[in-house]
């Protein structure tokens, strides 16, 4: 997958010389980095054919801002300037990454590079793999070297203490890599990268960084909403096109936020904001659909408030009004509350405790917490305006397994 970060390919000049200069390992200034499996070395005009092939693949053009569309002669340029880059105080180091595939062949795999940032001690990451070397784990391969390269050296005259990452929103690829290898997420940046189509409006981009110490690992688990089959309902992951299930509420609006609430128009959006919390370790959201027709019948997630999902987590469910009175959302919560308190070992999240939260006077949603063995603790008295101008309470909830206090 190719990262949104990786910078146009650079044009060749007006009259490119028909062979950039031939750079053999003994006088190459680019420094030859391998753990083994994946190596990395300077970009050869035995590349280019490569490169053609990667600039031009649909993901590649999905997510980077590549000529289009990419010919020989952009690739011999390309690698010419990598090459002379090397020699600048405050140049990009760029590698090519080669690897060995299943049939013994060396292979170039793609790019990974490093830019200087806003100062020498930080520095920028960016890469893209060839479509053939796509899912064998290289790319994660390739960033831990050249991190813990710029960690180790002075790449720009002083001690690298910071390298970013930054990615087109929606490119979950790169994310998974970054993920991989350590990085910490910091948010989204609206409107801070060129559309690759060329469209008028700028694009949002998750950011990243890591700093010297840490483990180049992940920090948190990425949960997935693994299939879950009930009696009547089935627990998945959210697809594109259960958009076409949801209903319009007809309950009242201090029940639920509204930025919580499954609309048609605001889906994307809502479904994007579920992925990024479960790429953080942060919630597990899945679609409750009916068993027998797979239709979208809401929604249940398993979330924490304040990072990773760790001892402690709440519970979360909404139902569209065709849904309700038919036991669905009391079966979708069971199934929820049996996937969190599993061990770890067992494909659970491991959780001690679960919480929730409801309003007073939503007897349905209490009746479901109660079904599956929570137990109110706590009431907030006047703490939700309800539709008349009023207040209403709201009430706290907690589910402790047996034996969970001993």
């Amino acid at each position: 997958m190719t990262d949104a970060s990786q910078p146009p390919a650079v044009t060749s000049p007006e009259t490119p010389p028909e062979t950039p200069p031939e750079t053999s390992p003994e006088t190459s200034p680019v420094t030859l980095l391998t753990d083994g499996v994946v190596t990395l070395r300077a970009h050869s005009v035995d590349d280019a054919d490569a490169i053609v092939e990667q600039s031009s693949d649909p993901e590649s053009l999905r997510w980077t801002t590549v000529p289009r569309p990419y010919a020989r002669e952009d690739a011999l340029g390309w690698v010419e300037h990598n090459l002379s880059a090397w020699g600048e105080p405050r140049g990009t180091r760029s590698w090519a990454i080669a690897w060995t595939d299943a049939t013994g062949t060396p292979r170039y795999a793609g790019t990974i590079d490093l830019r200087p940032g806003a100062a020498p001690s930080a520095g920028e990451l960016g890469f893209g793999l060839h479509p053939d070397a796509r899912g064998h784990g290289l790319m994660s391969r390739a960033v831990r070297l050249v991190v813990a390269h710029a960690f180790a050296t002075p790449v720009w005259g002083a001690p690298v203490t910071r390298v970013h990452w930054r990615a087109v929103v929606g490119n979950w690829g790169s994310r998974r890599t970054a993920w991989s290898t350590g990085f910490t997420f910091h948010g989204t940046l609206p409107g801070s990268h060129p559309d690759p189509e060329g469209g008028t409006e700028a694009l949002d981009t998750w950011t990243a960084s890591i700093t010297p110490g840490v483990p180049l690992e992940p920090q948190a688990p990425w949960f997935a909403a693994v299939p879950i089959d009930g009696e009547r309902v089935r627990l998945r992951p959210w697809r594109a096109e259960d958009v076409d299930a949801i209903e319009p509420r007809d309950d009242p609006g201090h029940w639920m936020p509204s930025r919580s609430i499954l609309r048609p128009e605001t889906f994307p959006a809502w479904l994007r904001t579920r992925q990024e919390r479960m790429s953080e370790g942060t919630a597990v959201d899945w679609c409750v659909a009916d068993l027998s027709t797979d239709r979208a019948l809401g929604s249940v997630t398993v979330f924490s408030r304040g990072g990773a999902i760790t001892d402690t987590a709440e519970l979360g469910y909404q139902f569209f009004p065709s849904a309700r009175g038919r036991g669905a959302a009391k079966e979708a919560a069971r199934l929820a509350v049996d996937h969190a308190l599993a061990p770890a070992s067992e494909g659970g999240l491991g959780v001690r405790r679960l919480v929730a939260e409801t309003a007073a006077d939503n007897e349905a949603s209490n009746g479901v917490l109660r079904s599956v063995g929570f137990v109110e603790f706590g009431r907030e008295h006047a703490v939700d305006r309800v539709a008349d101008g009023g207040w209403g309470d709201g009430l706290h909830w907690e589910l402790l397994p047996p034996g969970s206090t001993d």
